[in-house]
């Protein structure tokens, strides 16, 4: 089992859409227990698709415990405290305001468990907007990604919450760092703040340390272009069957390669032997890929990139991702039974499969399991569920409004 090296460790999670119900469930794919706390209505994942949970739950949640507690009262906020003492980390990405007014600051829950590992995945850490919120799109729109994602001119989110996630692995890292610390651990090492704004600075380091390059060698701010704007060769090019091919053409000899597959005239020029010609003339080069490649069908053009030894893949929509043969060879997928429907879900790369493909937890699912385990008995359990303090899994928890069968 040295592939699941948290086994024994327990994580809390007060987490919501993405950032960290991502980081736990990298944790849990590592072998750690995830108990997934969520207020009585549920995390906002449940509701997004007409009704029921989205893909986001689905994909990020399984295998978790689910405990539902209104920590706005204070039998639900004991209940909270007593489970905090027997954890490990505590990951959570409420709001500043919200974190305050529950009582779950990191210095609230070092009274309790003073060996807690506390991360908050936040808008902004430590600095002058370290109160201000922020969101995927906002982390996107401040360190520079949105400028360059243009749609018709105008700045555009990228669509998927790539910041959320890369915030979440970064919570990862840290608090494995912090773990791997021996105790007692310095209260400054065991507290974690992971900003989606500075999540959102380290990934665009590349640009940012690229733009100030330019701006001292040339005296102006001018953007490195990205390999597949600088690059002939080296992007989506349709086939005359209507699919699209992705090349990965960037050197010389790559280009010779492709100019070979393809029969292009120009890969005879020894004018455009040479990235810096072909990127000079690089409207030509580019109408000449274009060309040769509608000369041919998607398997004629991939037959020939291969024999040829030229890095390519098609363009996919999502509904065919899933059926290519490198997805399906063991260990990538696994599959969940949820509310009536299959679902295959990527593993965490690197190996180590953990359980049994359990899936998402129904709100609440783990409550009397749990509340037993901290020492409340019958009685108090009772109490708890009757106060709406603890909130249990109900047998009218379903979820998708499906279309109506046509007759």
């Amino acid at each position: 089992m040295s592939n699941l090296p948290l086994l024994g460790r327990r994580v809390v999670e007060l987490g919501t859409m993405i950032a960290a119900p991502f980081a736990t469930h990298l944790l849990s794919q590592l072998g750690a227990e995830v108990i997934k706390v969520e207020p009585p209505t549920g995390d906002t994942t449940r509701a997004l698709v007409r009704g029921g949970p989205s893909g986001t739950f689905i994909a990020y949640n399984h295998g978790k415990k689910s405990l539902g507690i209104d920590l706005s009262c204070a039998e639900g906020l004991e209940v909270f405290n007593r489970l905090v003492a027997t954890a490990d980390v505590v990951i959570h990405n409420l709001s500043p305001a919200a974190t305050r007014k529950l009582r779950i600051t990191a210095a609230d829950l070092a009274q309790v468990n003073p060996e807690l590992v506390y991360c908050h995945i936040r808008g902004y850490a430590a600095g002058p907007q370290h109160e201000d919120l922020a969101t995927n799109p906002v982390a996107e729109a401040s360190t520079g990604v949105m400028d360059d994602h243009r749609i018709d001119g105008r700045p555009s989110r990228l669509g998927p919450s790539y910041h959320d996630q890369f915030a979440g692995a970064y919570a990862v890292i840290r608090v494995l760092a912090t773990l791997l610390q021996p105790a007692p651990r310095a209260a400054a090492d065991r507290h974690i703040e992971i900003g989606l704004y500075e999540t959102g600075l380290h990934v665009a380091g590349r640009d940012l340390a690229g733009i100030q390059l330019k701006t001292q060698l040339l005296g102006k701010p001018e953007k490195e272009a990205g390999g597949e704007f600088a690059m002939p060769g080296y992007g989506a090019y349709q086939t005359s069957d209507g699919r699209w091919l992705y090349l990965l053409v960037i050197t010389d000899a790559h280009w010779k390669k492709l100019a070979c597959a393809l029969a292009i005239a120009e890969g005879a020029d020894p004018a455009f032997d040479r990235l810096r010609e072909r990127k000079r003339q690089r409207e030509r080069i580019e109408q000449a890929i274009r060309a040769a490649m509608a000369r041919f069908d998607f398997d004629q053009a991939s037959t020939r990139l291969r024999a040829e030894g030229v890095g390519h893949t098609e363009v996919l929509p999502l509904e065919r991702v899933l059926d290519a043969p490198q997805a399906r060879a063991p260990g990538k997928l696994r599959t969940l039974e949820f509310h009536g429907l299959q679902f295959d879900v990527p593993e965490f790369p690197g190996g180590g499969r953990v359980g049994d493909g359990l899936p998402p937890p129904h709100l609440g699912e783990h409550s009397l399991e749990l509340l037993s385990a901290l020492g409340f008995d019958a009685a108090q359990a009772g109490h708890l569920l009757q106060s709406g303090a603890i909130a249990v899994a109900g047998p009218d928890q379903l979820v998708w409004a499906r279309p109506a069968t046509a007759p």
